[in-house]
């Protein structure tokens, strides 16, 4: 059969209508994991017995191990199942890929087969393996790829998690909940436990994701850029001094830094050319990150494309100083903050 969405995915594991395989898959590691579990715990019920039920570890090669173990009949129940973690079949051998596939052609029906890629990143468009064994996988049973989701569909997940637990979050402090912590689904759901335990049964509001969430090293730099492009620059030193202070490398501060000049500068050019920025998501990586071209559009409006020129050429020179020269990388960014703010005064010519 056909790839299966995750809407149907859903609905297998809420009406127990399994099949013999499910090869899970995707950018969305959380979901991947989650429907793992879920798909465990329905299948063999919660309280289940190890009789009936196998997992092997990422890096598995031992094809045969789990041809016996999905082979093997279940102990006083219909059926057991059978988790393989991060399946490589870049790395079998071929002995083990031709047992692979002879299992995948003969699965039996009292066991479910369960392929949870949860770490494992697969290329289904270059790999002619990957290709084959999704195709096989297809014939025998149901594969799901989970892709990242978009930013109005997590919005509308964090309302629903604050509202399983006794909370209420609008809509709009969950998209600021997603700017501070990232698209990354189980940092979301860790966030949400917290937010949810100290609001206690009461209304999330952005004071209490203000002061409760852990930012990323994206959001954290996000601010930073923002204090620069808004002017700001004593709160960007600040900011600065936190980074350095929370260990994060110099290298990747300013890899972020320059992504959300990029943006500026997309966002620019769009503008100039007479583009809508939401249009720049279908030439470059924005699916899922609207919200930096929303950023960015509200930004820009006061910069010249003179000076976002001149700011990308200082953040390149100042990570070729980073990585090859013996100046402290504290200093390297403190003085490309300054020249920052020259090139916004328009002090800055060559």
């Amino acid at each position: 059969m056909p790839q299966i969405k995750e809407t149907d995915l859903k609905k297998q594991i809420r009406e127990k209508t399994f099949d013999r395989l499910y090869v899970l898959y995707g950018e969305e590691k959380y979901l991947i994991k989650h429907y793992t579990t879920q798909m465990v715990q329905k299948i063999l019920g919660k309280g289940y017995s190890d009789f009936n039920f196998q997992s092997f570890p990422s890096g598995i090669s031992d094809v045969d191990s789990i041809a016996d173990a999905v082979e093997a009949l279940p102990m006083l129940a219909d059926r057991k199942c059978v988790v393989v973690h991060d399946l490589n079949v870049e790395t079998l051998p071929a002995s083990g890929l031709k047992k692979l596939y002879e299992l995948l052609e003969d699965l039996p029906e009292t066991t479910v087969l369960i392929v949870s890629q949860s770490t494992l990143e697969m290329d289904v468009k270059k790999s002619a393996k990957w290709k084959k064994f999704l195709a096989a996988a297809q014939k025998a049973g149901c594969v799901a790829e989970l892709c990242k989701r978009d930013t109005p569909t997590l919005e509308k997940q964090l309302v629903g998690w604050a509202e399983k637990r006794g909370n209420t979050l609008s809509r709009a402090d969950a998209g600021w909940m997603i700017q501070l912590c990232g698209e990354d689904l189980l940092v979301l759901s860790q966030e949400m436990e917290k937010l949810c335990a100290f609001a206690q049964g009461r209304e999330i509001t952005r004071q209490d994701i203000d002061q409760v969430v852990t930012q990323n090293l994206e959001t954290t730099v996000f601010v930073l850029s923002k204090a620069l492009v808004a002017g700001r620059y004593d709160q960007a030193y600040r900011q600065l001094d936190l980074l350095l202070y929370q260990k994060e490398e110099p290298v990747m501060i300013l890899a972020v830094l320059s992504s959300a000049y990029v943006d500026l500068y997309r966002v620019k050019v769009a503008l100039e050319s007479g583009v809508a920025p939401f249009q720049l998501s279908q030439s470059f990586p924005y699916k899922g990150k609207e919200f930096r071209l929303r950023n960015a559009e509200r930004d820009v409006r006061n910069m010249s494309m003179e000076q976002l020129r001149q700011s990308l050429r200082l953040i390149l020179e100042a990570d070729i100083r980073l990585k090859s020269s013996r100046v402290d990388n504290r200093v390297i960014l403190e003085e490309l903050i300054a020249q920052l703010r020259l090139a916004a005064e328009g002090g800055i010519h060559r």
